[in-house]
């Protein structure tokens, strides 16, 4: 079964460059290519996919934009962001818009598909390829790790406000009530000793819980 790839950069060169690399991995097909946000998003209204890869950084409608408005038009399609810049902004605001990966256009081949096939699988919502300037930003020593251990199913939720799902979009996809995913959101934010849920996945990534 192949994986169905939306591809999007606005520098021509590197969108084929990318294109071929896709290509040339087995199970893997670019179905659409487009140079902008707008244009990925009127090629979606015809082609169904199953992961969308874009440059962070493009004219108009950039990848962080594109990835919010996807969150609002289909929300269970996964985004992964890729950038030349090694920036813990970027990164800040990749989990808030909601992206499943963040990705340094420098990844290995390798790497990459296996990026791909985690991220469509529902795994490691969010595996940034060097988590270095998130650790100097946000720096959580030992002192400050959590004492408590978190459980399989907190693991889940953390990896879901990872990738930037509302309570309510948590509940349905993992089946509890929606009090239910509120009263785990608050107990995990308690252990890491975070007021917000941002934060709270910067923590558990600094600290490799996710």
């Amino acid at each position: 079964m192949s994986v169905r790839i939306a591809l999007a950069d606005d520098q021509a060169l590197v969108l084929k460059g990318l294109r071929s690399l896709l290509d040339a991995m087995a199970g893997v097909r670019v179905v659409i290519e487009a140079q902008s946000g707008e244009a990925l998003l009127a090629q979606l209204q015809q082609q169904e996919v199953d992961l969308v890869i874009s440059d962070i950084r493009m004219p108009g409608l950039d990848g962080i934009a594109l990835t919010r408005r996807l969150r609002e038009t289909l929300p269970s399609l996964p985004v992964l962001l890729l950038t030349t810049f090694d920036e813990q902004d970027l990164m800040l605001a990749a989990v808030e818009a909601g992206a499943q990966g963040f990705l340094l256009k420098d990844i290995s081949p390798e790497d990459l598909e296996a990026a791909i096939a985690d991220i469509v699988a529902g795994r490691g919502l969010l595996q940034p390829v060097s988590t270095t300037p998130v650790r100097q930003r946000y720096a959580y020593h030992d002192a400050n790790a959590p004492t408590d251990t978190f459980s399989e199913r907190e693991v889940a939720i953390l990896r879901l406000l990872a990738g930037g799902y509302s309570n309510k979009e948590i509940a349905r996809s993992i089946h509890l009530a929606e009090g239910t995913v509120k009263n785990y959101v608050s107990d995990i934010l308690a252990k890491l000793e975070t007021r917000d849920r941002t934060r709270a996945v910067l923590k558990a990534i600094t600290l490799q819980i996710i």
